[in-house]
């Protein structure tokens, strides 16, 4: 079957969904450069169609074929009937960056002067040249051409050539009530498809309302842009795979970007700040006001520099467009290209000599107190060269260590290539496949096969499926102090600060080595007393929103919810001696508070532990070929430096919080779990027995998941010693391959063997209900991280609370009151049975020959 039939046939059954063709691959983008240089060219239109608008711009496989193709064209070497020289300048010219970039400033020094005049146009609105930079400052010294876009972008034309933001803008209303989490725009069970956006966004909010994409098509209708409404928006994951979908049904397309949208305007009494922020990253417009007002149908106008809203003539709501710099954002098509364009535009104004532009909004920065700095204040400003930030100040952090996981990692990968970049500029860049590793489908394979290639081709490091969660191998590589990013938002560092992004963002830390910061407030979380009996860390995580809700800081309620959390930084001390591996319990929890970023105050010691144990684990994985190995010794000997010298920052005594939490420990007598479903709906076990609306009777126990360590797992098997079978059906499922081998080698394996459990291979399993699932309306007590609706299974009540009730309820099958939780602890958990329990991996202290079992 020739090109055109094979992909007219696929345009038709992808048209049956009403998605359009995916893009043509390198290898159709070679067939396709063949029928363009036949003469005559038949059915050009259609050809000429393929070539401009279905192939991928960047550094995309197929992009390298389009490049050289035109680049041949404009050098005389191919001829091409229906493209001539100078049109194949301008089509170089909307190929963003990467391959196309060489053929343009070597278009500018052509003997036609037309060639070099198209070629000077299409480079000024050029921004992702990186070194090419200085190649057009060296050619500008001979060479008008040149000059002119230099010249160019010192002035900012790539933005003021731009449509700047409307004063007015009339939009149809599509509300969503309540809370919207990134699982009902980007649900875990069809990860395997984010990459392809247009498909991907055929499923979003199908199991929360009604025949959602249907009611988008009637509404536009209408002949308006549609809003995206809702009271709570964008919690949850940091999935860009949410916003592209909302995207793809309310934006616009981005010419010759296939399959991709921008625009959009979301409103939201409550947008999560990961959202947001991925919002503004993809040149959309969110705006945080009261949608009490607004329903679906509505015709509504926004003012977004007069900060209202209308319906019908009358100001139904007021907002304020912030951050300050947001209009400049949407103009430049998002957050990343203004970054990216503006640099360009001062790295071109100091190389001619010229002042400070006056073309872009600047951001606002707060006037200094001249109190002390918290301790992520302090780690921020170490990020920017400074002593410490303020609230509200916008900085671009060096961000040393950035995770990539595998059901975002095809999204991270398209925007690398989109940002036309063929290595990292970040010191670490990891890669995991923890989330499709048990039960993958045809695409998660080649997903396994081909992306650790294209990480590892620019100086990541990439794990292999099995190995297990992205977090706990992360944590790992991290230096104290330090800042990093994620594309999953429980990448919260327990010795550091992590501010977790979507896919766009991480590509863009990934890349440039630094990420774009508002930077939060801080909430102080201050714990004190002492650690009761039977209390664990996981009931600890659960005491913040249930203190919060108690001083009337938070709300389950979702219409006109109040979080003291969101958007803000979680600070937590009070807990100076906890392992790093526990601390991590904490820092990650911060995530289902909608908290920005955490931070755990620890004193030197277990860090000294950790990074001796991980330095030895890191010099194993060389040793066993994963790679990028300098970028491994790089990270070592950064650690080992640290040693020589192991300072910790501090906060300082004056420092200044948003609120002030502080949990007296000795007041917690038992455990705190979330309900279901919702993390921040949270009650003491006896709370819970006592409504009678809560199910109690447990049907399947997961223990499993980031929230994890190998601690968790000897506890399960110490609880379930000469037991025999579960009462309930139990997962089990280790957060790295190292803690199964261990767990093996200690005879744990068994006893979960002889309780019946269902074991999987190290990684994520039901946290993310993409792989596994538990039955329909199931009654699930787990120790994962979230517990929305449907997310681990279709009509699935689920609890959230420590491993060590985990077991008790699959030991019994049903909650157990205090008295038989305390008494099943005590007898199997406490005292100095707990120090044997509660052993952490220190690879540091490991014999070589289990070292390289366990690494294996």
């Amino acid at each position: 079957m020739s090109l055109v039939e094979q992909y007219r046939a696929h345009t038709e059954e992808r048209a049956k969904l009403g998605i359009p063709p995916l893009p043509l691959t390198a290898e159709q983008t070679r067939s396709l450069n063949a029928l363009l240089q036949q003469n005559p060219v038949q059915e050009k239109e259609y050809l000429l169609e393929l070539f401009l608008e279905h192939i991928s711009p960047g550094v995309d496989d197929a992009a390298l074929e389009k490049a050289a193709f035109l680049d041949g064209i404009v050098k005389g070497e191919i001829s091409c009937s229906v493209i001539d020289s100078v049109e194949a300048v301008r089509i170089l010219g909307t190929m963003l960056g990467g391959y196309n970039v060489k053929p343009l400033i070597d278009a500018l020094s052509n003997s036609n002067p037309a060639i070099c005049e198209a070629a000077s146009e299409m480079l000024k609105k050029t921004l992702l040249v990186y070194d090419a930079f200085d190649d057009v400052v060296s050619q500008s010294k001979t060479n008008k051409y040149a000059r002119e876009v230099l010249e160019s972008w010192a002035a900012g034309e790539w933005f003021s050539s731009r449509p700047v933001i409307s004063e007015k803008i009339t939009l149809t209303v599509y509300k969503v009530p309540g809370e919207t989490n990134t699982d009902d725009l980007s649900p875990a069970s069809e990860a395997f498809t984010r990459s392809d956006i247009p498909l991907h966004a055929l499923c979003m909010l199908g199991s929360k309302m009604t025949d959602p994409i249907g009611t988008i098509a009637q509404l536009k209708t209408k002949g308006h842009p549609l809003a995206y409404v809702g009271d709570v928006v964008g919690t949850g994951s940091s999935r860009k795979s949410g916003i592209n979908s909302v995207q793809w049904h309310m934006g616009t397309d981005i010419p010759a970007v296939p399959n991709k949208r921008t625009g959009g305007v979301v409103i939201g009494g409550i947008i999560a700040p990961i959202f947001f922020n991925t919002a503004e990253d993809s040149g959309a417009l969110p705006v945080q006001a009261d949608v009490s007002a607004m329903e679906t149908g509505d015709v509504i106008d926004l003012y977004p520099f007069d900060g209202k809203i209308e319906k019908n003539g009358e100001v139904i709501a007021r907002f304020e467009l912030t951050p300050n710099t947001l209009a400049d954002e949407v103009r430049a098509g998002g957050r990343i290209p203004l970054i990216i364009g503006r640099n360009l535009t001062r790295k071109a104004r100091k190389t001619l000599g010229l002042g400070e532009e006056s073309l872009f909004q600047r951001p606002e920065q707060p006037a200094d107190t001249g109190k002390g700095y918290t301790l992520a204040q302090k780690m921020i400003g170490k990020a920017c060269g400074l002593a410490g930030v303020r609230p509200g100040m916008y900085v671009e952090a060096e961000t040393l260590t950035v995770g990539s996981q595998d059901t975002t990692g095809a999204m991270t990968r398209d925007e690398v290539k989109e940002f036309a970049a063929l290595s990292f500029s970040a010191d670490l860049v990891m890669q995991s496949f923890c989330h499709t590793s048990a039960y993958p489908k045809p695409s998660d394979i080649t997903l396994h096969r081909n992306l650790p290639f294209f990480i590892m081709s620019r100086g990541g490091v990439s794990l292999k499926p099995g190995d297990g969660v992205i977090h706990t191998w992360l944590n790992r590589m991290v230096l104290p102090d330090t800042l990093g990013t994620g594309a999953d938002s429980h990448t919260r560092f327990p010795i550091g600060i992590s501010f977790p992004g979507g896919s766009g963002l991480v590509a863009f830390a990934g890349v440039t080595g630094t990420m774009p910061l508002n930077v939060p407030e801080s909430v102080l979380v201050r714990f004190t007393g002492k650690l009761q009996n039977g209390i664990t860390l996981r009931d600890l995580v659960n005491a913040i929103p249930w203190v919060a809700m108690k001083k009337g800081l938070l709300t389950v309620e979702k219409k006109g919810k109040k979080n003291v959390f969101a958007g803000r930084i979680l600070e937590i001390e009070g807990l100076p001696d906890l392992k790093v591996e526990q601390a991590f319990e904490l820092s990650d929890a911060s995530a289902e508070r909608s908290a920005a970023a955490c931070t755990v105050r620890l004193d030197k010691a277990p860090v000294i532990e950790y990074l001796s144990s991980n330095i030895e684990l890191l010099e194993q994985m060389i040793k066993e070929g994963y790679g990028d190995a300098d970028t491994l010794r790089r990270r070592i000997g950064k650690m080992q430096d640290w040693l020589k010298n192991p300072t910790l920052l501090e906060p300082d005594a004056d420092a200044e919080y948003a609120e002030v939490i502080e949990i007296d420990m000795s007041a917690i007598t038992e455990p705190i779990l979330a309900c279901p479903n919702d993390p921040d709906d949270v009650m003491t076990l006896s709370e819970v027995l006592r409504d009678e609306k809560r199910p109690k009777v447990i049907d399947e126990v997961f223990v499993g998941s980031c929230m994890t360590n190998i601690g968790h797992f000897r506890a399960l098997g110490e609880v379930f010693r000469g037991k025999g079978v579960a009462s309930a059906k139990l997962w089990i499922v280790p957060p790295t391959k190292m803690d199964m081998k261990k767990l093996i080698e200690e005879g744990y394996y068994a006893i979960f063997g002889a309780a019946g459990a269902r074991i999987e291979i190290p990684g994520c399993s039901l946290c993310m209900g993409n792989q596994a699932r538990v039955a329909d309306n199931a009654v699930v007590f787990s120790t994962s991280t979230r517990n929305f609706d449907n997310r681990m299974g279709t009509g699935a009540q689920v609890y959230l609370g420590s491993a060590e009730l985990a077991a008790v309820c699959a030991l019994l099958g049903h909650l157990p009151n205090k008295d038989e939780y305390m008494e099943i602890f005590s007898r199997h958990l406490s005292g100095s049975k707990a120090e044997n329990i509660y052993r952490y991996l220190n690879f540091d202290k490991l014999e070589k020959a289990e070292l390289e079992l366990l690494v294996d």
